[in-house]
Order: structure tokens, then C-alpha cells, then sequence
């Protein structure tokens, strides 16, 4: 699984995770699972494309965590990125919202996502 920290004037987009997904009502890096021929940037790329109609420029890693929920375990790796074109919308979460470090604290995020947010919040 592959998430991006877009970052954009010391804030970063946060996605709020419908009801109808997994881990529901909860924040995350806007991502998704890497498809097999895909290396991590070519995925995100793809996945911020598809979920936020925008085009990235897919930066270095910031940070990786291994979760275990109750049916699954994923690896989840963020990648700083920048907003090459488009608006983000949000095509498959509930609401997008763009957080500075404070902001991000107060959010209630998806356990696979916590572990990251140190990292992401020294880039902002």
C-alpha cells in the first residue's frame, strides 16, 4: 500500500474515509494497493489520479508501517508528493481537507497511518 503526503503551503491533504470503506470515518494519506508491474510511484501516481482527479510529482519516502487489523496486515509507505495540476475532489472519500501540523494531530486517523504522521508532520 502506497499513501501520499501532497503538501502544499506547510499543510498537507488529509481524506476522510467514506462509510462504505474499510476503517470508516477515519483519516488517511489518499493511496492505495500497488498492482502487480507497478513500482510504488507509478501506483500512487495512479491512485492519487484516480481517487483525487489530480496529477502528482511522487517525491521520496517519508515513512513506512506495518499494521496488523483484525483480517489483514498491511505495509503502508507515504511518499511526499506535489500537486503538478488539478483540484483535488474527492471521488471515493466522504471530504478532503488540507491540515497544518496542529491540525493534524486532532484528526482521528487509521491506525496504519499514526505511525507516519511524525514524518510527515516534520515536512510541513
Amino acid at each position: 500500500m502506497v499513501g501520499g503526503a501532497l503538501l502544499r503551503d506547510g499543510r498537507v491533504l488529509a481524506a476522510l474515509r467514506s462509510a462504505s470503506m474499510s476503517q470508516p470515518n477515519l483519516w488517511e494519506l489518499p493511496g492505495g494497493k500497488v498492482e502487480r508491474g507497478e513500482d510504488d510511484a507509478e501506483a500512487l501516481h495512479r491512485e492519487l489520479t484516480e481517487e483525487l482527479g489530480i496529477d502528482v510529482v511522487v517525491g521520496d519516502c517519508l515513512a513506512q508501517n506495518t499494521h496488523t487489523y483484525e483480517r489483514v496486515v498491511v505495509t503502508l509507505v507515504a511518499y511526499a508528493c506535489q500537486l503538478r495540476s488539478g483540484t483535488p475532489v474527492a471521488h471515493e472519500h466522504a471530504e478532503l481537507r488540507w491540515v497544518d501540523a496542529e491540525e493534524l494531530q486532532a484528526l482521528d486517523w487509521a491506525p496504519a497511518d499514526v505511525p507516519l504522521l511524525p514524518a510527515v508532520r516534520a515536512r510541513l
